[in-house]
């Protein structure tokens, strides 16, 4: 579990950086322009991945400042997004390093925002579904891109194995 683990934050740092370089392209105006995705426009969307990201780097780790809402716009301009993006990648990426195959099959407990439930869950599984979640909201702003004439560009799993994640694909 722990290689599985390794190899999609690794896959998802690559992924990111691929976005937020097309993203980069956009002018303010389009990047803020709804298309229709759940969080409405491309910046919306990557601050909803950043602000998901963060409040189950919280849960897990009881450490870092984790926004109260789903739809927090954390950094307003794209330059202050990218840079903490790429700083929660670096941290994801340190944490899952520090950890040991047990750990994946621990529980742990967290209180839900929506409501004031708490909850005990593997650690393994769950940490599946944050990989999942940002896979997700990436496509929709992949779909958004596209929606705005921008290329299509590839963040297929597979493709970062072949190109980028060859210590994965044995």
């Amino acid at each position: 579990m722990l290689d599985h683990f390794r190899m999609f934050a690794d896959y998802n740092n690559w992924a990111n950086r691929r976005l937020y370089a097309a993203a980069a392209e956009l002018p303010d105006s389009e990047l803020r322009q709804s298309k229709g995705a759940f969080f409405g426009s491309v910046h919306a969307t990557l601050n909803h991945i950043l602000a998901a990201d963060r409040i189950w780097m919280k849960r897990f780790t009881g450490e870092g400042d984790a926004p109260t809402a789903l739809d927090a716009t954390l950094h307003d301009d794209f330059a202050s997004l990218a840079s903490a993006r790429e700083r929660e990648d670096a941290r994801m990426i340190a944490w899952i390093d520090g950890l040991d195959e047990a750990r994946f099959a621990a529980t742990f407990n967290y209180t839900t925002l929506s409501s004031p439930v708490s909850i005990t869950q593997k650690l393994g599984p769950t940490l599946a579904h944050v990989f999942n979640h940002q896979t997700h909201h990436r496509g929709q702003a992949h779909a958004t891109l596209t929606a705005l004439g921008r290329p299509s560009i590839v963040l297929d799993l597979a493709f970062f194995l072949w190109t980028e994640g060859e210590k994965w694909a044995r």
